[in-house]
């Protein structure tokens, strides 16, 4: 393919690229732009052309050691849930801009462990974006068929050109704002786009090599398996290859948390802790997916390529020795993907760390001090700009001179080596509160030197001379400062061997001057912010030991300078409403000194924002003890604090049982007397109706017979509803009471259902309605049958009151389901009306109907039903959705 064609292909590329960064950043407020989704896949930077070319390259030369690079992430990320978590927590409550910014706020805004930490970052990932611009010059000069010539010049190479186009794309999206803690959704997107880009080619490609180049895994296994030197690409040979591998996963478990660009993504662009819940599972996935063909690429390209082809190419050569140049170009553009998404991450994770633990804090802020928001606004834009390009062109020049001679994968597993060297003060910060900010620096140093002295003197000394006698001999020729096998230990590789050295004395060194040593009272008080998570919003504003005269007028002063009058009024009237403090207040006090510094802390770090703030304000020093007092003396009032709330909460619950209980004791007596005047309305009628017929047959004397015996015959007739009235009354409030006694005796069911039905008989017959038993079963169970037989008459005689005359069917069916035996009473009869469903077990309820034209009962009928069968443990309903008739129902436990 001719290289300006391929070029333009790349700039049409990244024009692209810019254009959805664009359209992302116009609409942050998308679900395509903020979701969890996007979020996960932007985790996908981590796939690097490391992972994109350099994992075929070691699958080809060393079979499955690839694999470490993997497991390590896949062994962190459940852990996420707790320790990224707190971490991601950690850093929205400060504004934290950086990982530099994260360390050098937990040991007390240590400007010089910012300083610190920025330099390592640096030095470790410059070489790893040079890996990158090596990944896209060797893929440009395959793709172009042209041989690689150093001696044409930088400005003749393309890659320069490229390298020039990145910085461009980083430092436009990457600095809109002075404020680094501002979410950038639109390389977020982008790069998350990328990570679909480069994950999809990839896949491709192998399927393209396993089934089309070769007839499936089973196929290229089969032929692989049968040359030399098989067994070691699929074994690990010996106890000293173990010790590699786990060395290698510790570097990338690591990684995954320390790598700039993975802390940018995972920490400071998350606009949700939820997430990570989508994260944990997807981010694996991808990790795998991307792993499935890598062992396959590598063998089948040995099987098909010499040993002239760079094997961590194979996924580029394959197809364009077998004629497939558009397959090729996809392949190449899924590794350019792999390249832009760490680079533009990568530096504006790094410029944003030289700008605010470097360059601001030593050398700028007497600037600052001067001058306005605005002016300040550009400076802090144009440090983070030209930090980016000095970083591309540095990783540029690190690549022209020193990375040609070097392995994608070795060049990776020095940034790992060196990025590690933070794991100490890191993670063990984040659980322990006695490190102290020397025991971080001394031990970073130690660490870092070690690495520099066993892993890149070494290749630079042999990359500027020519000459491996330092690497093969060490310092002053003594065999034990051997740089590869420092004190005799010769059986790891460089990578590992350096990591074991520098990670061991980096540690022992944290450990034994954080017990030896006290720290200073600022760094106890972030100490136990960082540590105490459970409790961290509290300690936001009450652990802070701050002792010293500031006034508000001050600290306002240099908080317009970089947020402007308009952000710094709404900011503090913000603080004001919170503490419920007077905005005319002239002093300030810790909490507004410890507002204001993380204010400036995503513009200019939280070093520099500690520097500012302490220019305008008098602290007083405060000795160990004093701190360690006003610890405890905070410890117990929130022990205090927290007994009181306890109270409290007891209390409350308390009043809410008592005025739960006081509303029931209401409510029953209402219901009482709402009973009490229901008894009296149901008692009156019949009793009216006795009292009018007696008085006119006393009235009346001469009465003909035949009215005379009407009337006793209505007496009559309501002396039995008034009779029936009080037995229910008596029934209902008995079994209400609990005072009724069932008498469990074991039954035959069938001869319940039959004895009630029995003496319902004769009302049907007078109607002309039947009643029929569906498939007569015997089940015996222990009930009290004189009450089951009371509930099923009721049941029966219900269905035959509202059953129409001659037509009128009343079925009854019964069996057994889930440990009970459940019984239907259904009838053809007027059904019950949508709206009584929720009524009709209430006591003396009926329908608005039956209030019309109203049958016989006392309206306690079902409501003693219900009594019943719940005391025998069982349920009774009425069914919905009839079309015709009513269907009542009701279940006791069957054994």
């Amino acid at each position: 393919m001719n290289n300006y064609t391929l070029f333009l292909i790349i700039i049409i590329y990244l024009f692209g690229l810019f254009f959805i960064a664009f359209i992302a950043e116009r609409n942050i407020k998308s679900k395509w732009v903020n979701n969890s989704y996007v979020y996960a896949l932007s985790l996908g930077v981590y796939c690097s052309a490391w992972t994109y070319y350099g994992s075929v390259g070691i699958a080809a030369t060393s079979g499955i050691y690839f694999l470490p690079i993997y497991l390590g992430p896949l062994i962190a990320i459940p852990l996420w849930i707790v320790v990224m978590r707190k971490i991601i927590r950690i850093s929205k409550q400060h504004k934290i801009s950086s990982i530099a910014d994260f360390i050098s706020l937990r040991y007390g805004n240590s400007r010089f462990l910012g300083a610190l930490v920025t330099i390592v970052c640096v030095l470790g990932i410059v070489p790893y974006i040079s890996l990158q611009l090596k990944a896209v010059s060797e893929t440009f000069i395959i793709m172009t068929g042209r041989e690689h010539n150093t001696s044409l010049g930088i400005l003749s190479d393309s890659t320069f050109y490229i390298a020039v186009i990145l910085a461009i794309f980083s430092a436009f999206y990457g600095t809109q704002t002075t404020d680094a803690t501002i979410k950038r959704k639109g390389i977020v997107a982008t790069v998350a786009l990328e990570s679909v880009i480069k994950l999809v080619f990839f896949l491709i490609v192998g399927v393209y090599v396993t089934f089309f180049l070769f007839d499936g895994t089973e196929d290229i296994y089969n032929q692989i398996s049968v040359t030399d030197g098989f067994e070691k690409l699929v074994t690990i040979d010996s106890l000293e290859s173990g010790f590699n591998w786990s060395f290698t996963i510790a570097l990338s478990f690591f990684a995954i948390f320390l790598l700039p660009r993975q802390f940018q993504v995972t920490v400071l662009e998350n606009t949700r802790t939820k997430h990570l819940k989508k994260a944990v599972w997807l981010f694996p996935l991808y990790l795998l997916l991307f792993n499935v063909f890598v062992i396959f690429i590598a063998w089948a390209g040995k099987l098909q390529l010499d040993e002239s082809f760079n094997p961590e190419y194979y996924t580029l050569f394959l197809p364009l020795q077998n004629d497939n140049t558009l397959l090729a170009l996809l392949v190449f553009l899924g590794g350019f993907s792999a390249v832009i998404s760490m680079v533009v991450v990568s530096t504006l994770a790094l410029s944003t760390m030289v700008s605010n633990n470097l360059i601001i804090p030593y050398g700028y802020l007497d600037t600052f001090i001067k001058g306005q928001s605005a002016e300040n606004a550009t400076y802090i834009k144009t440090i983070r700009r030209v930090s980016i390009f000095i970083l591309i062109i540095a990783a540029y020049l690190f690549y022209y001179y020193f990375s040609i001679q070097l392995s994608l994968y070795s060049i990776g597993l020095i940034a790992f080596v060196v990025i590690s060297q933070l794991a100490p003060s890191f993670f063990i910060g984040l659980y322990w509160n006695r490190g102290s900010s020397k025991a971080a620096i001394i031990g970073i140093l130690i660490g870092f030197m070690i690495t520099v002295y066993t892993l890149i003197l070494p290749f630079t000394i042999e990359g500027l001379t020519g000459s491996r006698e330092f690497t093969e001999n060490g310092m002053f020729s003594l065999e034990i400062l051997k740089p590869h096998a420092l004190f005799g230990i010769d059986f790891l590789t460089p990578p590992a061997h350096a990591f074991f050295w520098s990670i061991m004395l980096n540690l022992l060194t944290y450990l034994i001057i954080s017990l030896t040593s006290k720290g200073h009272y600022r760094e106890r008080n972030y100490a136990e912010m960082f540590v105490d998570s459970s409790n961290f919003s509290s300690l936001q504003d009450n652990a802070l030991v701050w002792k010293g005269k500031a006034y508000v007028a001050d600290i306002k002063n240099v908080l317009i300078k970089f947020l402007g009058e308009e952000r710094t009024e709404r900011a503090l009237n913000l603080f004001f409403e919170k503490y419920k403090l007077s905005k005319s207040a002239h002093m300030a006090d810790a909490r507004l000194v410890n507002f204001s510094e993380k204010l400036l802390t995503g513009s200019i770090g939280s070093a520099s924002a500690k520097i500012l703030i302490s220019s305008v304000v008098k602290e007083e020093e405060i000795s160990l003890v004093e701190v360690l007092k006003i610890l405890e003396e905070s410890k117990e009032a929130k022990a205090v604090n927290r007994v009181l709330t306890e109270k409290s909460n007891e209390l409350t619950e308390l009043t809410g049982q008592l005025q739960e209980a006081n509303n029931e004791l209401i409510q029953k007596d209402k219901q009482k007397d709402e009973f009490l005047d229901t008894v009296a309305h149901e008692l009156k009628t019949p009793l009216t109706g006795i009292r009018a017929a007696t008085e006119l047959i006393l009235e009346d004397e001469e009465m003909p017979s035949e009215i005379k015996s009407q009337f006793l015959q209505n007496i009559l007739h309501d002396s039995d509803r008034l009779s029936r009235l009080i037995n229910n009354i008596l029934d209902f409030e008995k079994l209400s009471t609990g005072r009724d006694k069932l008498d469990f005796v074991e039954q035959n069911i069938l001869d319940t259902i039959l004895k009630a039905v029995n003496s319902t008989k004769h009302i049907a017959s007078k109607k002309g309605i039947t009643i029929d038993i569906e498939k007569e079963k015997n089940y015996r169970l222990k009930y009290d049958e004189d009450r089951i037989v009371q509930v099923l008459t009721n049941l029966i005689s219900n269905a035959i009151k509202f059953c129409g005359p001659t037509k009128g069917r009343v079925h009854i069916a019964y069996g057994v389901k889930d440990n009970f035996i459940e019984v239907y009473v259904r009838d053809n009869g007027k059904g019950i009306a949508e709206e009584d469903f929720d009524y009709i077990f209430d006591k003396f309820y009926q329908s608005e109907n039956q209030n019309i034209i109203k049958p016989l009962g006392s309206g306690l009928g079902l409501a003693i039903s219900k009594q019943i069968i719940e005391k025998h443990n069982g349920i009774i309903w009425a069914e919905k959705g009839n079309k015709i008739g009513a269907t009542f129902g009701f279940k006791l436990p069957f054994k």
